[in-house]
C-alpha cells in the first residue's frame, strides 16, 4: 500500500479560507451505495433515521498561537512565534517555537497580557516552556494574547483574526485542550441540531483533544509503516452506554469527524464494543481496518496523501473514495477545515456479531 495510492490533484482555488455562513449552508456530498447526491448540511436529516446516534467531539480549541519577543539582557530583542501543543504533567507546555535556534535554555519570551514563558528544555525540534501564570490566570492571559491556531494551508494565505474565534469552534465545544478543530462539527448550528432531534436522532459527546500532529505529512512510501501522533481522549461511561443502547436497538452509530471515529474505534478495540475509555490513542486506520463501532461518517474533504484519506478509504474503499473526490472537485466543493462536508455511508457489513462497518 503506497503513499501515491492516496494522491489526487486538487485545484488551489478549492481550498476554503473562510467557512460558509450560516454554518448549515455548507454543501454536503452524500455517498450511499453507488449513488452520490449533492445537498447541504441543512438537509442532513433526510439521510438519518429515528434511532440513529451522532457521536460529537466536545473538545474546545485554545488560542494556542502566540507572538512574543525574546528578552535578552544586553542583546537585541527577537520576534518569536509559539504554537502550544499540549500541557505536561509537570506544568510545562510542549510547543513549536520559531525560530528555536534564537533561544537559549533559560531565556524568557514575553507576550501580551502579562504572559511570559521560559524555555526549560528542547527535544527533537520541540520546546518545553514554563509560563509565569497558571490556572485561571493563565487561561485568561492566553485568551487575551493568543490567536486561533489555523491550519497551515489557511495560515499561509491569511492571519487568524477575531472572526476565527467563533468560526474555528464548534457550538458544543466544552473541554479546552485542542490545538486544531474537529472540523466536520463546524457545520452544525442550533437549527440543524434541533431539526435532527425532532427527527429522533440522538447525540453522544466524547472528547479527543486534536493535536497539531494532525497536519503532519506522511513521509514513508509504505503507508503501513507510518506512526501516528498520539492524542488524549475520553469516552465516558454515559457515552459508551448510549452507543451500546443505540446498537442494541438497531440504530446506526455515526461519528461526526474523523477524531470522534478514531476515538470510539479505539474504545472498541479490546471487546468489539465501545466501552468507557481514557488515555492517549495513536490508532492508525487504513484500508483493511475492521470497524467495530462506526456505521457511517460525516467528515470534510481531506488533503491528498494524508492519513485521513487513508481512513475514509478504509471505510468506503479506495476506488470509491477516488470517485467521490473526483465528483467533489468537478462540482467545485470547498476543501479542508473551512470547506464543505460529506456523509459517507458504506454498504451494510455482513453480520459478524460485532456490528459496525468493515473496510
Amino acid at each position: 500500500m503506497k503513499l501515491e495510492d492516496f494522491d489526487f490533484y486538487l485545484p488551489e482555488a478549492l481550498i476554503a479560507t473562510r467557512p460558509a455562513r450560516p454554518r448549515r449552508a455548507a454543501r454536503l456530498l452524500v455517498a450511499e451505495g453507488r449513488a452520490i447526491t449533492d445537498a447541504t448540511v441543512a438537509d442532513l436529516g433526510q439521510w438519518l433515521r429515528a434511532g440513529d446516534r451522532l457521536v460529537l467531539n466536545d473538545t474546545r480549541v485554545i488560542p494556542a498561537r502566540l507572538s512574543g519577543t525574546r528578552a535578552r539582557i544586553g542583546g537585541a530583542g527577537a520576534r518569536i512565534e509559539v504554537t502550544l501543543l499540549e500541557p505536561q504533567a509537570d506544568g510545562t507546555w510542549s510547543a513549536l517555537v520559531k525560530p528555536l535556534r534564537k533561544l537559549r535554555d533559560g531565556e524568557e519570551i514575553g507576550f501580551a497580557a502579562g504572559l511570559s514563558a521560559t524555555l526549560v528544555a528542547r527535544d527533537e525540534g520541540q520546546a518545553r516552556l514554563r509560563f509565569n501564570l497558571a490556572g485561571e490566570d493563565f487561561d485568561a492571559a492566553l485568551n487575551a494574547a493568543g490567536a486561533m491556531p489555523l491550519p497551515p494551508y489557511i495560515a499561509a494565505r491569511r492571519p487568524a483574526d477575531a472572526q476565527d474565534r467563533e468560526d474555528y469552534q464548534t457550538v458544543w465545544a466544552r473541554r479546552p485542550g485542542a490545538v486544531a478543530a474537529p472540523t466536520a462539527s463546524l457545520h452544525f448550528d442550533e437549527v440543524v441540531l434541533a431539526d435532527l432531534a425532532a427527527r429522533g436522532v440522538a447525540f453522544s459527546h466524547v472528547t479527543l483533544h486534536v493535536g497539531a500532529g494532525t497536519f503532519l505529512p506522511v513521509k514513508v512510501e509504505d503507508v503501513t509503516t507510518h506512526r501516528m501522533h498520539a492524542e488524549w481522549g475520553e469516552v465516558s461511561a454515559e457515552a459508551a452506554a448510549e452507543i451500546a443502547a443505540t446498537r442494541a436497538a438497531g440504530g446506526r452509530v455515526i461519528p461526526v469527524g474523523t477524531t470522534a471515529l478514531r476515538l470510539i474505534e479505539t474504545a472498541a478495540r479490546a471487546t468489539g464494543e465501545v466501552v468507557p475509555w481514557q488515555g492517549e490513542t495513536d490508532i492508525f486506520i487504513y484500508p483493511g481496518f475492521e470497524f467495530r463501532a462506526s456505521d457511517a461518517l460525516m467528515t470534510n474533504f481531506h488533503l491528498p496523501k494524508s492519513t485521513l484519506m487513508m481512513l475514509v478509504s478504509a471505510l468506503m474503499g479506495r476506488a470509491r473514495v477516488m470517485e467521490i473526490y473526483a465528483h467533489a472537485i468537478a462540482a467545485r466543493y470547498r476543501f479542508f477545515s473551512y470547506g464543505d462536508a460529506s456523509l459517507l455511508i458504506p454498504p451494510p457489513a455482513p453480520d459478524n456479531g460485532q456490528g459496525g462497518a468493515t473496510g
